[in-house]
């Protein structure tokens, strides 16, 4: 049940991030812009995910973890509202820039507190539930503000979503607990900097950027690849096209287990290698063979993120709440240097170039990954009640 709440808040969270790109058609209607210009404006929500990131890793420690997550959820519901009123192109912007700024806050204080509340057996498990939750946003998000759109308008869709994050906030006060100010609150950013020079965390927040390098990569331009012939993929039928996030559902919640059984480097190499499968299938002409290619990346590419961040969480000696926000402003980061680097790719030289580009990023991660390793030594940190995590080391 406390993996099934974890998810659900991660599902809340996150539900804005990829659901508006759903709806780009009907927005560049809208608004008349072209699509370049619209995707942009959507898209502008990672660069406030990244900012957040990095801003909450340099105050973490004086942010109780419960009421900044509910605090950030509560407050996300008034830019969700005020998209369905955005008079111009630039307010939808900017309003998705502080959608991004609040979404990263909650996302970062879930996994601090996660990190600092579960027994080093039980975080595994969390991690990957809050990664679920990340991934079922991606599907049934999209699905969703679709359907709401085409039915009941653009203004309806955003104020359905503001009610959602409404909801998150509700829960996140109702499943969490207050946590007690950490030490050395009043040296802000200290700890943060102190997790730069640590090897383990620089290789994991690397290895971060290089995952949603490639996710984003895949999943922006093989819209177009799908729209034009031979694929020829209709608008109703690339709605269906979100469902191939339907198995990573089911398998990222297994990452947690994957890793106390097998171990941090195998389970992240199996993940990539897994995606590194479906790549070749992304060139073929035959739509079924392309649907299987981007089901295998979803399901790797989760669930790596789930093994790396589950490492982070464990690695971080310190405030766990500024490695989270470290690890993540790399890995939005990533996200926008992909979609800029691939998309040059893809307009130079085409999608198997934009493929190649892809699969070097996950065959650097996979070379990352031989700088991680699995210590055995135990601590007790004096923020926590007794419990006890693995401390992770590089080899």
């Amino acid at each position: 049940m406390r993996n099934l709440i974890i998810g659900v808040i991660a599902f809340l969270t996150l539900v804005d991030l990829f659901a508006t790109q759903a709806i780009l058609p009907s927005l560049v209607a809208h608004y008349r812009v072209s699509p370049a210009a619209m995707g942009l404006a959507v898209n502008a929500s990672t660069f406030g995910m990244a900012v957040a990131g990095i801003v909450v890793s340099l105050f973490s420690r004086r942010i109780d973890r419960r009421q900044g997550v509910v605090a950030a959820l509560a407050l996300l519901t008034i830019p969700t509202a005020l998209l369905a009123f955005a008079p111009d192109l630039a307010s939808f912007t900017a309003l998705r820039v502080v959608h991004g700024l609040l979404m990263s806050t909650a996302f970062t204080l879930t996994l601090a507190y996660l990190a600092e509340n579960c027994s080093a057996r039980a975080a595994g498990g969390a991690f990957a539930a809050y990664i679920t939750g990340n991934v079922a946003s991606n599907l049934f998000g999209r699905l969703v503000s679709a359907a709401v759109a085409d039915h009941f308008g653009l203004s309806a869709n955003f104020l359905l979503f503001a009610a959602l994050n409404l909801t998150g906030a509700a829960l996140a006060f109702a499943a969490l607990h207050r946590t007690e100010p950490m030490p050395g609150a009043e040296r802000p950013g200290f700890a943060a900097l102190d997790h730069l020079k640590n090897p383990a965390l620089r290789t994991a927040f690397a290895i971060g950027f290089l995952i949603l390098f490639a996710f984003i990569g895949t999943f922006t331009y093989v819209n177009f690849v799908l729209a034009r012939p031979p694929l020829a993929v209709n608008p109703m039928q690339l709605g269906l096209v979100y469902f191939v996030f339907l198995p990573s559902i089911l398998t990222t919640p297994l990452a947690g287990r994957a890793v106390q059984a097998f171990g941090t480097r195998p389970t992240f190499w199996a993940a990539i290698g897994l995606a590194g499968i479906g790549l070749p299938l992304l060139l073929t002409p035959k739509l079924p063979l392309v649907l299987a290619g981007l089901a295998l990346i979803g399901v790797g590419t989760f669930f790596a993120q789930a093994v790396a961040t589950g490492f982070v969480g464990r690695a971080a000696a310190g405030d766990r709440g500024a490695a989270g926000g470290f690890y993540l402003a790399s890995y939005f980061l990533g996200g926008l240097v992909g979609s800029f680097a691939l998309g040059q790719l893809y307009d130079r030289f085409g999608w198997p170039a934009c493929v190649a580009g892809i699969g070097a990023a996950l065959a650097l991660a996979a070379l990352l990954a031989f700088r991680l390793a699995q210590g055995r030594a135990m601590e007790i940190h004096p923020w926590h009640t007794g419990q006890e995590h693995e401390q992770p080391q590089v080899s």
